[in-house]
């Protein structure tokens, strides 16, 4: 990043939640920039041992609204073919975050704006939210994972019908069909983001991680090689820290009483 240029994308890290901010009047369009600051901040979550989970958050009105379109208009078949596969690497380092992401949606989260969604565990929105893939419109289709993670969190035959039309869909039609999880008033959609995110932090960081590699990792391959995986995860952890305790509260305390560490 040159010295004097802005910065749009920002970690901040309180009670073991890390708030990835998304910060670029008036719509966080994801331009070059922004992406490789998303990317950034990603990877920095997942290093960080004082980041227990993540949200993921563009502010009141909006999550993101996508690329930026006249950025894009100017670009040749080369220029794309190269700047693509950054955006896919952008959203994957969200993907792959090892540990708990919600992404907190309130008012429009559209083409590349829910790929960011999609590239997360979970997603919380406002009544007011808006989500949709319009790629179609422009004469493309989404090229940030939208055809693939919306597909496979909504079904073939619903993502279809989002990709086709470029339609818009209200909260209320999302959270019927999975595309997110919860629907609140958008003024509580960041604090209820946290407060879920700040539950998963107290958890056991190495199962978790685990328990999310093993899931993400289990949906691309059939199901014998899904056990194998969630045995050799499961097996491993009991070399943990967090195993102990956590088996060691439960036969003395009860379940739920355990105090992880993380280790």
């Amino acid at each position: 990043m040159a010295v004097d240029e802005p910065a749009y994308v920002r970690l901040e890290v309180s009670e073991g939640v890390g708030t990835i901010r998304l910060d670029k009047p008036p719509m966080n369009a994801l331009d070059a920039q922004v992406q490789r600051e998303l990317r950034a901040a990603a990877q920095e979550a997942t290093a960080r041992a004082d980041v227990r989970a993540v949200v993921v958050y563009g502010g009141p009105k909006v999550l993101a609204a996508g690329a930026d379109i006249k950025e894009m208009q100017q670009m040749s078949f080369q220029d794309m073919t190269l700047r693509i596969r950054e955006l896919q690497d952008c959203l994957g380092a969200l993907a792959e975050v090892p540990k708990p992401t919600i992404a907190a949606v309130t008012g429009y989260a559209l083409g590349g704006g829910l790929e960011v969604a999609l590239s997360c565990d979970f997603r919380i929105a406002g009544d007011n939210a808006r989500l949709g893939v319009p790629e179609i419109q422009l004469g493309v289709i989404p090229g940030g994972g939208g055809t693939q993670r919306l597909a496979r969190l909504v079904g073939p035959a619903r993502a279809k019908d989002m990709v086709f039309t470029g339609r818009h869909v209200r909260a209320d039609e999302a959270l019927a069909i999975g595309l997110v999880d919860e629907v609140v008033a958008p003024d509580d959609v960041y604090e209820v983001a946290f407060q879920r995110a700040l539950r998963y932090s107290k958890g056991p960081a190495l199962a978790l991680r685990a328990a999310k590699e093993t899931i993400d990792h289990g949906l691309d391959v059939d199901l014998a090689t899904g056990l194998a995986i969630e045995r050799a995860a499961f097996a491993g952890l009991f070399a943990t820290e967090d195993r102990t305790i956590g088996m060691t509260s439960f036969v003395e305390s009860g379940p739920g009483k355990a105090e992880f560490v993380g280790r």
